[in-house]
């Protein structure tokens, strides 16, 4: 049974209700000039050092743009087709801001929405500013359930386990050996996952351990790096959402957990514990640490270890954008060069089939909750959900 045809009892509500789909992203600009006004709302406002906008626009610049917004819009269009309902897409940091988004909602008669951060991961105190942002515009019009975190959906893995199964193989055929994969997520300030500093060692050790299986490089400190490159934004500016859990976040230990589940896939295709690594990647250029370890350290220990090659997968990304097409295809593919390494990639998820079947099914789901709400529930905090 397909995620619409579930979803057709729900079409047939009555007439005061009307569903749709909002997918959240963080957003992106569409030109160089763009780069200071979102940098702003990256930071919330603070000031920023002008050889880092500099820096920013140059490697906007490489790139020509990021297509962050256009593939978004895709994705949408593309799970909107397969549900059968309207798909919203609202940013964090650009154009079109959620609140935008929701407004537009509220003017088309929507009552009941499925909201979808596009990151599957969930870094409670980002996830908590796109939260605020839909809800504050929500007000008691608009009734969602928000999806939070599917760090551990299957077809998410895969999708992701699609675009890198034939990478991997061909990689191992040309060296004649195993090509060992590293997988990454973006980093996140350490403040953001802990809360206090008697959990500080204990949050650290997490983040840099992955579950049951795959290997990373344990860096002197675990929460930075002394290698010079650094990614593409500054500290992004987060807060503890009113409300939210005191309890470590969930983020470092969600990610590598997406990576277990798609090494498991290529598991029949000879990918064992061994082959595979996980690192953060795109630290940001100011404030305090970040968590590890780098994406830099780890390609230059799997160097030292007498490696020729590697296949990178970003498993926290769900498409094209400046952390992919900058960091990875460009920064780090010098860091490889110098030390020695082959190092490719596979395709992101953008369009994948499968990505949009894991979507379809969360908006499935989330439907199914929206049904049920009684009409005295507060319309912009029904409780959400993860996968």
């Amino acid at each position: 049974m397909t995620a619409a045809s579930e979803m057709k009892p729900l079409l047939n509500e009555p007439a005061d209700r009307k569903f749709a789909v909002l997918l959240l992203a963080h957003g992106t600009p569409e030109t160089v000039e763009e780069i200071p006004e979102y940098l702003k709302n990256v930071v919330s406002g603070r000031a920023i050092p002008q050889q880092v906008v500099e820096e920013i626009q140059s490697r906007y610049a490489q790139i020509g743009k990021s297509p962050l917004t256009e593939w978004t819009s895709k994705q949408a269009a593309l799970l909107q087709q397969k549900v059968g309902l309207p798909v919203y897409v609202g940013m964090r940091n650009w154009k079109p801001y959620i609140a935008e988004a929701v407004r537009r909602m509220r003017a088309d008669g929507i009552t009941d929405a499925v909201a979808i951060c596009l990151a599957p991961q969930n870094s409670r105190t980002s996830v908590g500013l796109y939260r605020r942002a839909a809800y504050a515009e929500a007000g008691t019009a608009l009734r969602f359930h928000f999806i939070d975190a599917w760090a551990d959906h299957p077809r998410l893995a895969d999708a992701f386990a699609e675009r890198l199964r034939p990478i991997w193989l061909e990689a191992c055929r040309v060296i004649g050996a195993k090509v060992p994969v590293l997988f990454t997520a973006h980093s996140v300030p350490c403040r953001t996952i802990q809360v206090a500093s008697a959990q500080t060692q204990q949050t650290q050790t997490q983040a840099t351990e992955v579950p049951r299986a795959g290997r990373t490089v344990v860096p002197r400190d675990p929460t930075s790096s002394s290698v010079a490159t650094r990614p593409t934004a500054p500290e992004r500016s987060y807060a503890l959402p009113a409300g939210a859990s005191a309890a470590p976040d969930p983020y470092a230990i969600e990610a590598k957990q997406t990576a277990a589940l798609v090494a498991q896939r290529l598991a029949t295709d000879g990918l064992t514990a061994q082959d595979w690594y996980f690192a953060f990647q795109s630290q940001g250029m100011s404030g305090g640490p970040w968590i590890g370890p780098t994406v830099e350290e780890t390609l230059q220990c799997l160097q030292q270890e007498g490696h020729r090659s590697v296949v990178v997968q970003p498993i926290g990304f769900l498409c094209d954008h400046v952390e992919i097409l900058y960091d990875i295809d460009i920064a780090f593919q010098r860091l490889a060069h110098r030390l020695g390494l082959w190092m490719v990639r596979p395709e992101s998820l953008n369009g994948s089939p499968l990505l949009i079947a894991a979507l379809a099914d969360l908006v499935s789901r989330g439907m199914l909750q929206l049904s049920v709400a009684r009409p005295e529930d507060s319309p912009a905090l029904l409780a959400s959900t993860r996968k």
